[in-house]
């Protein structure tokens, strides 16, 4: 009796897998024009002939088995639709060929209708180093919406330069509006000083510096700041890439993140053991904040794919504000992950080695918008996803919103 009720359990296990085996391999829903869908079980085992599932061999370019033309929108599970909605695309809407122009620390500007950002600093295409500084850059969303109303194709609305103060010195992170103005974060230049710092929206682009060191110790190279919600509380991390990009000196601080009361001057870390802390966010209730190790890549050092390319998540103390409870939330496949941002619902996108990467609230990767080559930020307008891939910004017109970044 044994015998026979263990050989109705084998049979039931083995139908139970083969069933699994058989799963359907395509989505029984209707997919934006153009996007694919990759299901999971079809790449589980891929054999010794690993490298032909990605563009190349590189760890930065992305997995794209369908040969599909980028740019496109990539699902790895049916709930990317709620995201992306059924009239989702992904437009080219402004360039600038030869020049990283759009690298990070985008801002919405929701009454401005613009989005500001900056240029790679210290990195390829980007024409800053010691002696030179990044530039901040806007492209008027109003103008987009024009240009792609009168075309399917795609467009190349005009980015305008700001001509800001010297105190700012490579901006890299940003976020806002903060009580009217943008905030940002500089990784400094040669022997000038990191800095949290605010800019006037309008010209003449007043800025006014917060923060420029810890104690009296510069921080190495600020990279992304955001707000909690519902405070003015501001966190910011400070990886070493100055240094590592050669424009900034050998880092005299650990690699951590920090908390900034602007009300009352006091600045803290509340977390570390980072090779290099990258981007930062939180959940819109404050309770959940995630942040980017993007030790990966190392920069004259090179990219060592046994480093971190993860994005961590925390619990935020409801008293004291601190980091606590630290587990992976996801790993990226290509690249690292370098800009984080969320939506109303939870999911998590980041910008990677082949475009944007997006996440659920579980850490489950559920899609791609899959521009086949390094992205450092996103941002959320009314239009839709903004995407910075260095010489090109990508409008993805999707439903998902993001959480409220501005700060009255």
């Amino acid at each position: 009796m044994f015998a026979l009720a263990q050989i109705f359990l084998i049979v039931a296990n083995s139908a139970a897998a083969a069933s699994a085996l058989t799963a359907p391999r395509s989505l029984d829903i209707t997919l934006p024009d153009g996007a694919v869908y990759i299901n999971p079980l079809d790449y589980n085992v891929v054999g010794a002939d690993y490298s032909q599932w990605r563009t190349n061999d590189s760890n930065s370019v992305g997995f794209n088995p369908t040969n599909t033309t980028p740019p496109f929108i990539q699902f790895f599970d049916q709930s990317f639709l709620d995201i992306t909605g059924l009239n989702a695309t992904i437009r080219l809407v402004a360039s600038h060929p030869g020049f990283a122009v759009a690298h990070e620390a985008p801002i919405y500007d929701p009454g401005l209708n613009a989005v500001f950002f900056a240029s790679n600093d210290g990195g390829t295409l980007g024409y800053s180093n010691w002696y030179n500084n990044s530039v901040v850059s806007m492209v008027n969303m109003t103008e987009v919406d024009e240009a792609i109303a009168d075309t399917t194709g795609d467009v190349n609305v005009p980015i305008q330069t700001l001509n800001l103060s010297d105190t700012v010195q490579m901006v890299n992170g940003g976020t806002g509006p903060y009580k009217g103005n943008l905030l940002f974060v500089t990784s400094g230049r040669a022997l000038l000083p990191p800095s949290i710092v605010l800019v006037d929206p309008n010209s003449p682009y007043n800025a006014t510096v917060l923060l420029d060191n810890f104690f009296g110790r510069q921080f190495n190279s600020l990279n992304d700041i955001k707000v909690l919600p519902g405070t003015d509380i501001m966190y910011f991390t400070d990886p070493t890439y100055g240094w590592l990009n050669r424009f900034r000196p050998e880092p005299k601080l650990p690699s951590q993140v920090y908390r900034f009361d602007p009300s009352t001057g006091q600045v803290r870390v509340v977390a570390d053991e980072f090779v290099n802390p990258n981007g930062i966010a939180f959940t819109s209730d404050g309770g959940t904040a995630f942040v980017i190790d993007s030790g990966a890549a190392g920069g004259f050092l090179g990219y060592n794919a046994t480093y971190p390319a993860t994005i961590y998540q925390y619990d935020v103390d409801p008293v004291t504000q601190s980091f606590e409870n630290r587990c992976v939330f996801a790993y990226a496949d290509a690249g690292i992950p370098d800009g984080i941002q969320l939506d109303t619902n939870g999911n998590v996108y980041s910008g990677c080695g082949d475009g944007v990467q997006v996440w659920n609230s579980n850490g489950t990767l559920i899609g791609k918008f899959f521009i086949d080559t390094t992205v450092a930020e996103m941002i959320f307008t009314k239009s839709g996803l903004l995407i910075f891939a260095e010489e090109y910004i990508y409008l993805a017109n999707i439903e998902a919103e993001g959480i409220d970044l501005v700060v009255s």
